[in-house]
């Protein structure tokens, strides 16, 4: 039978990793695993410095701790699909990033999809890696990248990662998406896919997310009509968020995942109406969760997710603590729907408005869930009353002949 499995060189307590790497790369290291049926494996790291120095420094022990990570586990560098680095101040940062190849997301050579994104993490770090790898023991990784889209061939299907779509050339975040979505339209096009039937997965990046957004969500709402996504159909799942991009003038910015061959009976979208509304009430238009289902298991992209109820009304304002507890009901409700629970989860990433916030909401999430790789961000939510908003990625176990392999 496939079994989750833990990462015995690796805990989620800082301390207890020092001595795993040596004693002297001052990170912590978070790791989950999850092992298929048919041997496919997948698996997160969020890797952060615990120590204050310089980003140049910061990021040198991020590199040397990821590459012992991935060696201790048996893996090599090849096997990595998706890196994203959360960073204090991505405008003087960019190039430092830029100056290697596995945070670079323009050098080709890197067969991994690179996002860079403007979220400062916890103090004392200056980068959060959040970074998936996927090891198949009976192939190698079939991989290829062209501009800013990593595929995997998985043979019935592909997958596409886009990471950085930003069009600073016009003025404003509402035509500034419509350019995302034209160039990303482009990307789609060559890959014989289409936003309603392929795309499962989007992230916007605002870096004034509460005099931007509005602009944003009209482009995004006027595209998603163009192209028969309405609340009588489907939308996709997504987070929205403030965020920076490396360009100073991007208003908007889109990281996007899609899959080529995907069927329309492995798409189930996660709603739980009796805990959260749908989104199109409050003007919106994203899916709150959505399952991918494969042969032997299946991934539940969790939105980004606060305190809302179920007709679409902000719950606890001005109480960071009471949303947090309300935004994990919400999704353990989404869970729910597709028979998983919070301990399915693989990773998560927090969103803060407000820094003076990290410390507590840490805490809280180590007691809760000590085994899950998590970061923490300053990024103001769409709504200024949520003060808290969370994603997360989970994989269960599933077992289904008429499915295509992942």
């Amino acid at each position: 039978m496939p079994k989750e499995i833990d990462c015995p060189a690796f805990a989620s307590e800082a301390a207890s990793l020092k001595s795993n790497l040596n004693g002297d790369i001052p990170v912590s290291v978070q790791c989950s695993r999850f092992l298929g049926e048919e041997g496919v494996e997948e698996i997160q790291w969020i890797i952060r410095p615990e120590h204050y120095a310089s980003f140049e420094v910061q990021l040198e022990w991020v590199h040397q701790a990821y590459e012992r990570a991935v060696e201790s586990m048996g893996l090599k560098m090849d096997t990595a699909i998706w890196r994203k680095f959360l960073c204090s101040d991505l405008l003087n940062q960019s190039e430092l990033l830029k100056a290697r190849p596995f945070s670079n997301p323009e050098d080709l050579s890197n067969t991994c999809a690179v996002s860079l994104v403007g979220q400062p993490p916890s103090a004392p770090a200056k980068l959060a890696l959040w970074a998936q790898h996927i090891h198949d023991p009976s192939e190698p990784m079939r991989v290829s990248k062209q501009g800013d889209t990593l595929s995997l061939d998985r043979g019935e299907l592909v997958h596409h990662w886009t990471t950085g779509l930003t069009s600073p050339n016009v003025e404003g975040a509402y035509a500034q998406t419509h350019g995302v979505f034209a160039q990303y339209d482009q990307v789609l096009r060559v890959n014989d896919l289409s936003l309603a039937d392929h795309v499962v997965r989007t992230w916007f990046f605002s870096p004034n997310v509460d005099a931007d957004y509005a602009g944003l969500v009209e482009a995004r709402n006027e595209v998603f009509v163009q192209h028969g996504l309405t609340a009588e159909t489907h939308f996709i799942a997504s987070t929205g968020i403030e965020g920076r991009s490396s360009e100073v003038l991007a208003r908007s910015m889109m990281d996007a995942y899609a899959i080529e061959g995907l069927l329309p009976a492995q798409i189930t979208y996660l709603r739980a109406e009796d805990y959260l509304s749908p989104t199109h009430i409050y003007g919106v238009a994203f899916e709150r969760g959505t399952r991918i289902a494969y042969r032997d298991r299946s991934h539940i992209f969790i939105s980004g997710t606060a305190s809302v109820d179920s007709r679409g009304d902000i719950l606890y304002r001005g109480d960071v603590l009471k949303q947090l507890e309300r935004t994990l009901v919400n999704i353990e409700a989404l869970l729910d729907e597709v028979s998983a629970s919070m301990e399915n989860l693989q990773v998560m990433l927090v969103y803060l408005r407000d820094p003076n916030d990290h410390a507590v909401i840490r805490e809280k999430l180590n007691q809760r869930f000590p085994d899950t790789p998590f970061e923490v961000v300053t990024g103001a939510v769409c709504r200024p009353g949520w003060l808290i908003e969370i994603e997360g990625f989970a994989v269960v176990i599933n077992d289904d002949a008429e499915m295509p392999a992942f």
